[in-house]
């Protein structure tokens, strides 16, 4: 396994194909499943179910179900993006425009008007022939002790999810992570057709697999140390470390 240093930096989002003629191994899957068996949880309450979706019928099934865009999402979407990489790099958070299509990237677009450009849209263009998809559940009837909206059951998953994609990672195994699976509308189709029980919520789905081609370059930003390290009281920066920024990705 490459050194967790190493692991974190290189771990990325894999949106593009993964190669249908390599499935992802049992033994393989294993490792991923087992690293969220020991991922932190908040009272050690392990609040998670995994479902390893692999056959070809299930995907497929999951594949046919609509998957619309909703008007929050494109409207919050829009105000994370960069329109061009300079604007990117100098803001260090957020995402590059051109990922989403024009539509999507042009203040004061209507709903209807992006909708029209963008056309239907069914699970099948997010999972994109992947070999694995994991979808994780909770049971939605516990929480954390005194944790009001669940937070730390939350940040639980996230430990999970974080386990995973850095096994995954090891492995040469890509990795994305699908929070449309939790969306009320398509969250309710999946559950049906998994026989999930109706207290169960799903927190968030992942494609697995193989990348076909070489991973696309895409510049990847992150603050510094020194805009977001506090020492000992806020705004005590931690600008003595003089640690350099990251170059870019």
């Amino acid at each position: 396994m490459s050194d967790i240093s190493t692991l974190i930096q290189e771990r990325r989002s894999v949106r593009g194909p993964f190669d249908p003629e390599r499935p992802v191994s049992m033994s393989d899957l294993q490792q991923i499943l087992e690293a969220a068996r020991w991922s932190p949880t908040a009272h050690n309450m392990q609040n998670f179910e995994i479902l390893a979706i692999d056959a070809e019928e299930v995907l497929a099934q999951l594949g046919d179900i609509s998957s619309p865009a909703s008007e929050v999402f494109i409207r919050e979407n829009y105000d994370q993006l960069s329109l061009s990489e300079e604007e990117l790099l100098q803001k260090k958070v957020g995402i590059l425009g051109t990922m989403f299509p024009a539509a999507w990237r042009t203040p004061g677009a209507k709903f209807d008007e992006v909708a029209r450009e963008s056309g239907p849209s069914f699970l099948r263009d997010t999972i994109k022939d992947s070999p694995t998809v994991l979808i994780v559940a909770y049971d939605a009837r516990k929480r954390a002790p005194a944790s009001n909206g669940d937070v730390l059951g939350f940040i639980s998953l996230g430990c999970a999810m974080e386990n995973m994609w850095l096994v995954a990672q090891s492995l040469g195994i890509g990795c994305q992570i699908m929070s449309v699976f939790s969306g009320n509308a398509v969250e309710k189709q999946v559950k049906q057709i998994l026989d999930i029980p109706e207290y169960m919520k799903i927190g968030f789905a992942a494609r697995l697999g193989y990348p076909a081609s070489a991973a696309f370059k895409y510049v990847r930003v992150r603050r510094d140390l020194a805009d977001f390290a506090h020492h000992n009281r806020f705004g005590a920066r931690l600008n003595a470390l003089d640690v350099p920024p990251d170059p870019p990705r």
